[in-house]
């Protein structure tokens, strides 16, 4: 008998989970459009873009002309109240006023061109944000959400007038759709949003998007330092340092470490010269800096945009204020009596405290800054 009623049970679940299969394949792409997920929603609120909405977002759809904010937040909220999205609103100005034309004119200036709808045009944008990444599923979901939403706020029944960029070739092309596709084609059913697109935010700058970034124990290791170059505001530094710890070549001194004997050198040792070495630097002007990772210390000098500028042969001509700091740390060269080339000189030190000397680099070059990875960033605040 019991075993008579577990088969029942089995075989009724696999009913309605078969039943429920069927449903869901045979649902049209729009049916599962809505969320119960609370998501803030004031019919006032624009809801302007920030920097902390996420490196990622979703290109809704864009606004132009008289009017064109209204519509904005009405679209905003409904995307909020009724679709369950963080959708913002990101307002920029376009300006033409400079615009020149092919040829040149009577006194042989370039042609001005000037636009029928003035030298300026601003556009506001509606926005889906809050991803950590271009692949993130919620991300994914929500664009496919967006492609087959039907809001009342873009609809040109609703609105004598609409102030949706190309809403009216959108509309032609959907008509176009809708009769020469085949009912398979899900592009026969996207709304008004159809369009939308995956990509950044407009108000981080491009050198954020490290594809890795640093990984987490390094930017850890560099917390709570007052110079840290993953402060520096400049593209590239001058790389005048390298610490990595006691270098044995000491047979006797080998064979003492691995008989247990403590090596007084160490990474540690390392990270708190490089510490040093910047703060004396600081303190004499010099724009220095430390930065510690698994395998070393560096100190670097200087913040750069650029290493140099290119050459008529294809070379680099370096920064003037690079060479300077090349050749104020690095090894010169001296001329040797008996020689007919100088050689190089022996690298240049400089005292921390009491007998500890640290020698600089024979050859100070030039370095990219590392940089922390703001999308992992988000993604680590997002999960915790």
């Amino acid at each position: 008998m019991i075993a008579r009623f577990h088969r029942i049970i089995r075989a009724a679940i696999w009913v309605l989970t078969a039943l429920a299969v069927s449903q869901a394949l045979a649902a049209p792409p729009w049916s599962r459009l809505f969320s119960r997920t609370p998501v803030e929603a004031d019919p006032e609120n624009l809801y302007p873009l920030s920097e902390d909405r996420g490196p990622w977002m979703i290109m809704a759809t864009t606004f132009s002309g008289e009017g064109s904010q209204e519509q904005a937040r009405k679209l905003v909220h409904e995307l909020r109240s009724r679709y369950k999205l963080h959708a913002y609103t990101y307002q920029k100005k376009f300006d033409f006023s400079d615009a020149q034309g092919r040829g040149i004119d009577q006194y042989g200036a370039p042609l001005k061109l000037r636009y029928q709808k003035g030298d300026s045009i601003t556009e506001i944008a509606v926005v889906i944000g809050d991803f950590a990444s271009a692949d993130d599923p919620s991300a994914q979901k929500a664009l496919r959400k967006l492609k087959y939403a039907q809001p009342e706020a873009l609809s040109l029944e609703a609105n004598e007038r609409t102030n949706q960029t190309l809403a009216g070739f959108r509309a032609m092309q959907a008509q176009v759709h809708q009769t020469l596709l085949p009912d398979s084609d899900d592009r026969r059913f996207r709304g008004p949003m159809g369009h939308a697109f995956i990509t950044t935010n407009p108000l981080l700058p491009l050198e954020y998007y490290v594809p890795k970034g640093l990984d987490k124990l390094v930017v850890d290791m560099n917390k709570g330092i007052k110079y840290s170059l993953l402060d520096c505001k400049g593209r590239y530094t001058v790389k005048i340092a390298t610490l990595t710890g006691q270098v044995v070549i000491d047979q006797k001194k080998i064979q003492e470490i691995e008989s247990g004997k403590n090596f007084e050198c160490t990474l540690d040792d390392a990270a708190e010269k490089a510490h040093q070495l910047t703060l004396l630097l600081r303190k004499e002007g010099v724009e220095a800096y430390e930065f510690h990772d698994r395998y070393q210390s560096i100190v670097t000098v200087g913040s750069f945009n650029s290493v140099g500028t290119p050459r008529a042969d294809g070379k680099i001509e370096i920064n003037p204020a690079m060479h300077k700091i090349i050749q104020t740390y690095g090894a010169g060269m001296k001329n040797v009596p008996g020689q007919s080339q100088p050689t190089l000189d022996k690298p240049k030190s400089r005292l921390l405290k009491g007998d500890d000397r640290l020698v600089f680099d024979i050859s100070p070059i030039p370095v990219e800054v590392p940089r922390r990875s703001i999308a992992a960033d988000y993604h680590r605040t997002a999960i915790n």
